[in-house]
């Protein structure tokens, strides 16, 4: 059985984080400094951030003017199908929705779109789970 989640942070280096906080307590960015630690490029998502992690901060996906591989969402659930709907508009690979944010219509319309969803599970914990534990 092929491991959906190890090909997504394989082949995912370039991660836009919406919702992601200059606020070092805050989940969002202890996982987007984890992530960029481990190699993966970080764009800001959040329209009250102008950069963060050293990362220029853009006020939302479709102020973007990169290429996106993975949308990580760090919103609350009612916010989900507008973020889809941005990163269906931007060609982005992968939704991945972080513990706690469910959303199944919108995880429907993604995967109707073209696009892999993981949803409720950590990016963080699933990376170390795979890559990290291999170099103990």
């Amino acid at each position: 059985m092929s491991d959906l989640i190890r090909e997504i942070l394989e082949q995912g280096k370039t991660l836009a984080v919406v919702g992601l906080s200059s606020k070092t307590m805050r989940p969002s960015h202890g996982v987007a400094d984890y992530m960029q630690r481990h190699g993966y490029r970080i764009i800001p998502v959040n329209p009250h951030e102008q950069s963060v992690l050293g990362e220029k901060g853009y006020a939302s996906l479709d102020a973007v003017p990169d290429p996106i591989d993975v949308v990580v969402i760090f919103r609350r659930p009612e916010f989900v199908p507008e973020v889809v709907e941005a990163a269906i508009r931007k060609g982005a690979k992968v939704v991945w929705m972080q513990e706690g944010v469910i959303h199944e219509q919108a995880a429907e319309r993604a995967r109707a779109a073209g696009l892999k969803v993981v949803m409720n599970r950590c990016i963080l914990k699933e990376h170390a789970k795979r890559f990290v534990a291999e170099r103990i």
